[in-house]
């Protein structure tokens, strides 16, 4: 006996029809009246008597009405009592981030959750996606957003955010003036001029491939972990800065951005945690807030 066969016999026995409550229910009559069938079975008694207005409890019926009531309130007072307890989950959570638009990702999650859980602390952590990735291995940070691409060996993922690349551009810099009037790049008109990127290998890798189809070999001279020191490099006029657009919220007069065309590129954020251990109660909580209120309504871009 499961206690969905005590929620149908209670639901059949208060609106005594099986139509009724098969429509109270949300599910097809069929399978309740299958469902009371397999009930009586196991039971070895008549649960209910047909009459002209509907069915109606046997004594048997009435007596396991009892049962059935109090066994329903049981098990909803014990929901209620894992919430509250849930209510009072404390401990500290352990988050690790990339830049670009991971924080305001962040932030936003725990803004939610903090409404629900006031007592939880939280640490964080930024650098880049190899640092954070790392950490994450070994147990330094609980959950954490890096960008794609990565090694999804040992780690469970799942895409949150996506934004294009983007040039940042000198003010007084030659592409400027060519691109006036125009809100992108052609990425081979960046191969002529010195670049800066992020710092992770495989980031260098992944912007020479870009260069590859075309020919061209890209011009890259200086390679930093944050944004906004390539932000002061570019507004010095130092070089241009290839980053994820999110980058423009550091920029003012002194440099312009350009998103990058033919072809566009993607820079790709990905929530992850260790897929070969255990989380902690406060994280595991946290995952599955994220998984269910965010990502199970479609913030994924």
């Amino acid at each position: 006996m499961e206690l969905r066969h005590i929620r149908y016999f209670l639901a059949v026995a208060s609106e005594g029809s099986i139509s009724k409550a098969a429509e109270k229910l949300c599910i097809a009559q069929p399978p309740l009246s299958r469902q009371i069938k397999d009930l009586e079975q196991e039971l070895d008694t008549e649960l209910f008597v047909r009459r002209p207005r509907g069915l109606v409890l046997t004594r048997a019926g009435e007596q396991f009405y009892e049962y059935a009531r109090r066994i329903s309130q049981l098990a909803d007072a014990s929901v209620e009592e894992l919430r509250d307890m849930k209510a009072g989950l404390s401990g500290n959570l352990f988050l690790a981030t990339v830049e670009g638009y991971a924080p305001a990702l962040l932030a936003e999650w725990i803004a939610a959750f903090r409404k629900v859980y006031p007592m939880v602390g939280y640490e964080l952590w930024n650098g880049n996606t190899d640092d954070v990735v790392k950490r994450v291995q070994t147990g330094l940070s609980d959950i954490a957003v890096i960008t794609a691409p990565y090694d999804e060996e040992g780690l469970e993922g799942w895409q949150v955010w996506q934004e294009p690349w983007v040039a940042m551009l000198p003010a007084e810099h030659p592409l400027v003036k060519k691109t006036k009037n125009k809100d992108s790049v052609k990425l081979q008109d960046l191969a002529p001029y010195e670049l800066i990127i992020p710092s992770r290998q495989s980031r260098k890798k992944e912007i020479e491939q870009w260069f590859a189809p075309l020919g061209l070999q890209p011009k890259i001279f200086c390679r930093m972990a944050h944004m906004l020191n390539a932000y002061e490099l570019t507004a010095k006029g130092v070089g241009i800065a290839i980053y994820p657009a999110s980058v423009q919220s550091y920029v003012n007069k002194d440099v312009v951005i350009r998103k990058i065309t033919s072809p566009e590129v993607t820079a790709r954020y990905i929530l992850v945690r260790n897929a070969k251990s255990s989380l902690s109660l406060v994280a595991e909580e946290f995952w599955g807030f994220v998984m269910g209120e965010f990502l199970g309504k479609g913030q994924d871009q």
